[in-house]
């Protein structure tokens, strides 16, 4: 099997050692590169073309936000994928690294199994959420101010009562509850939704009721 090729992009000379050593010492991993700053990262992607990046967020010269965004507006035929790592789980870090096109989030002190985990199912071509990530993605939707819903015609009224559920953080079975309808019924109408708002998971789900207004 081809190995998963990563770089990684962190300001920390010894965080990016310890992150290389752990890719390297795991079968079917190798480190092709690393770099230092936001930008130095967008040059050893385009050089390299690795099929994950571990990207800090907190690094000088372009942030990696805006790397990750350069990364995924600026390479359209090279599948790399962003996996962002921080010691900050602000939801502005959250939702800014999503909308930049990362296909994960962890926090720096998952286990390194959990990293290795991460790494693999980004590179298969899901996506990955730490849960204190996604409960600042609820807490962002909870939080929204009142304010007039635009509405989202593309989606059926019914599509729109489970969005909204979603982005309050229900489990499937709850939502079923609180309509009255069967799990099957709930499943078809989330995967309906991810299909119109080209979302892999629930997250996604969450960011287009935040950014649509939706309460």
């Amino acid at each position: 099997m081809t190995d998963i090729r990563v770089v990684v992009a962190d300001d920390q000379v010894l965080v990016r050692g310890s992150f290389r050593l752990l890719i390297d010492h795991t079968p079917g991993l190798a480190c092709v590169g690393e770099a230092g700053t936001g930008r130095e990262a967008v040059e050893v992607v385009r050089r390299e073309r690795p099929d994950v990046v571990l990207m800090d967020i907190r690094m000088p010269d372009m942030d990696g936000i805006e790397a990750t965004r350069e990364i995924c507006r600026g390479l359209p035929a090279v599948e790399t994928r962003v996996l962002v790592l921080t010691t900050f789980d602000l939801r502005e870090y959250v939702l800014g690294a999503l909308r930049a096109g990362a296909q994960g989030f962890l926090m720096k002190e998952a286990l390194p199994e959990e990293l290795i985990a991460g790494i693999r199912h980004v590179a298969a071509g899901g996506r990955l959420l730490a849960p204190t990530a996604q409960g600042r993605l609820i807490d962002a939707y909870v939080e929204l101010p009142e304010r007039q819903v635009t509405p989202l015609p593309h989606i059926t009224g019914r599509e729109r009562e489970v969005l909204i559920l979603v982005a309050r953080g229900l489990s499937n079975d709850q939502i079923a509850a609180d309509l009255g309808v069967s799990m099957s019924t709930v499943k078809t109408h989330i995967n309906r939704l991810l299909a119109k708002f080209d979302g892999r998971d629930r997250s996604h789900l969450v960011i287009a009721a935040y950014e649509g207004g939706l309460r």
